[in-house]
């Protein structure tokens, strides 16, 4: 077994078997699902939203081309250095070279999957750097030297106890259970961090093609605080963030903010368009825009999954699926989890290693239903598993699918099953859940069908007999 796919296990295990966890999630989601559902009642139509945000990401997606030149030009015409990354390694190295070129010891940094995509922390902090997360949520799993459990909602599987113990540990403050109070105690540090920071990373929620901008949407305001106040402010964006115009916003703005995080629209919405220009009396000296690839290109190549770079990185559809409730987000083990992480994942980081993710579903199509752009999340689940399988089963799988093609191509054999499982279903239950019981692998998280009375075949030989106009 491929060392991902036992960690996933691993992790998974020991969340489910945790009760407390599992409530503290679910109770958190249900609330967001009652403010979802009351913002998504305010529109005209939620579905026929949904299909225009749908179709403009598809514009953008399939010409891509065209609108990565119109966004680059028009940000390098007003100073903005534009750097392509075709690999995670890229963008690192140069984000740390900006660093070391203008002596950069402080950083600041707001919220950005991306980031965390290629790992950026480490890095910066391997050059000599020290970076500090400003999201509240980001800072708080950065002391507890964890990944983002979510992607809109980075602690969300603590508690106040837990924050407020982490804080009393390393920032020496007094227990609180008061949410104002926590977010004090931290805002008191993050405020000296703004104040000396060389420099300031964020990530970009949109890039608009027409007018050469990123448009960052946020909570607290601590972005616009990170790239306003430093004199360096570096910005990361996969290629697929695009949007052809501004007044498309108007459509993704609410929506993101709806799907999310259950808000009518988040509290900061901000458009950078480059440095600070002649006669402003603010913002950063420079501003480079890192736009990230990262086999994103390849993905684009899939006619038939590319659909799945229209994702907004919303959150919606960990939110409603069963898997992710259960197992939580740090099982994973991926930078994007839930269904939209199980589908991606395997093309960003090898199909061969996080083919696993795409197994752990239970293909419901929530995921799909709560989707704003309507991505086929548990279609491509699907294909996924489909692709992983053709042509390289491990020896192991190999004798298990021709045991299964011999098996379907014989009606016979099929039919025969049925009868010895009406024979053998007794000794099942007789024995269920013991060594003895063949089926105990299955039945150890859920329950086995009890075996129907009567088959299809043998009910319609039956119906047959008795004539068209035999009462059922």
């Amino acid at each position: 077994m491929i060392a991902f796919a036992r960690e996933f296990k691993r992790m998974a295990a020991r969340y489910t078997a945790d009760l407390q966890h599992r409530a503290l999630i679910q109770r958190a989601l249900r609330s967001y699902e009652v403010k979802r559902d009351e913002f998504k009642a305010r529109y005209q139509s939620w579905g026929e939203a949904r299909q225009a945000a749908s179709e403009i990401k598809w514009e953008a997606i399939n010409h891509l081309d065209r609108y990565l030149e119109e966004f680059i030009t028009k940000l390098e015409a007003r100073g903005t250095k534009v750097f392509v990354a075709s690999t995670d390694a890229q963008a690192r190295d140069y984000i740390v070279k900006v660093a070391q070129e203008n002596k950069v010891k402080r950083i600041i940094k707001s919220k950005s999957m991306t980031a965390e995509e290629i790992e950026l922390n480490h890095a910066l902090e391997h050059a000599g750097c020290t970076v500090f997360e400003s999201d509240l949520g980001e800072y708080i799993v950065q002391l507890r030297h964890e990944k983002p459990y979510h992607l809109v909602f980075p602690a969300m599987h603590l508690t106040r106890e837990d924050i407020s113990r982490l804080f009393e540990k390393e920032l020496g403050s007094q227990p609180t259970n008061s949410p104002e109070e926590l977010t004090m105690i931290a805002r008191s540090v993050m405020r000296k961090n703004y104040i000396e920071a060389d420099l300031g990373i964020s990530g970009a929620n949109f890039g608009i093609a027409e007018t050469g901008m990123i448009s960052i949407t946020e909570n607290e305001g601590n972005a616009r605080l990170g790239t306003s106040l430093p004199k360096i402010h570096v910005a990361i964006m996969g290629i697929e963030k695009l949007l052809p115009r501004l007044e498309d916003l108007a459509l993704f703005l609410p929506m993101l903010a709806t799907a999310g995080a259950g808000q009518q629209i988040t509290c900061y919405n901000t458009l950078y368009g480059g440095p600070r220009q002649p006669g402003e009396i603010d913002g950063p000296e420079q501003f480079h825009l890192v736009l990230l690839d990262n086999h994103r290109t390849e993905f684009l190549a899939d006619a038939e999954q590319r659909d799945s770079l229209h994702c907004i990185r919303c959150g919606a559809c960990l939110n409603v699926c069963p898997i992710f409730k259960n197992v939580g987000g740090h099982s994973y083990g991926t930078t994007y989890q839930g269904p939209i992480g199980s589908v991606i994942t395997p093309h960003l980081r090898g199909l061969q290693n996080w083919k696993h993710l795409s197994f752990a579903s239970s293909l419901c199509g929530a995921c799909t239903e709560a989707c704003p752009v309507g991505i086929d999340l548990h279609h491509h689940l699907l294909q996924n598993r489909r692709n992983a399988t053709q042509g390289k089963a491990t020896w192991w799988e190999k004798p298990i699918y021709a045991g299964f093609v011999f098996f379907m191509r014989r009606p016979w054999l099929y039919q025969l099953s049925g009868k010895l499982g009406k024979i053998f279903f007794p000794l099942h239950k007789l024995v269920n859940g013991t060594l003895l019981d063949p089926l105990r692998l299955w039945t150890k998280t859920r329950d086995f069908p009890d075996m129907a009375p009567q088959s299809f075949q043998e009910y319609w030989k039956e119906k047959k007999a008795k004539g068209p106009h035999a009462p059922r």
